[in-house]
């Protein structure tokens, strides 16, 4: 079973154990929850909208914070002398996909 989500503009296929890293979640506790865009079950079957898909829900545990890779910017102009460097390093969320069911299953 696999789910679509969707974090900090970006979207991501997870299934059960999966570590995915999102934008940064700002207070983020132990356990986050996301309402998925759409969720495949082991047969194949597709839920993408509707009240069953309404039920479902995506828990992960937060792993921690990490940097992404440093992105370096240069700004140059012809002719003028005129150059800039920067760095910049994103942070993240590293995320655990513990359980992908309806909110009923999660607490059980």
């Amino acid at each position: 079973m696999y789910a679509v989500i969707r974090s900090g503009g970006k979207q991501a296929r997870v299934s059960a154990g999966d570590i995915i890293d999102v934008e940064l979640l700002k207070g983020a506790t132990d356990e986050v929850t996301f309402a998925p865009l759409l969720v495949v079950d082991d047969n194949g079957q597709a839920m993408t909208g509707g009240p069953a898909l309404d039920q479902m829900r995506v828990t992960a545990k937060v792993v921690g914070e990490v940097k992404g890779e440093k992105i370096r910017v240069f700004k140059y102009k012809n002719k003028s002398g005129y150059r800039r460097r920067r760095g910049h390093r994103q942070r993240y969320t590293r995320l655990e996909i513990t359980n992908i069911g309806t909110a009923h299953s999660e607490e059980a």
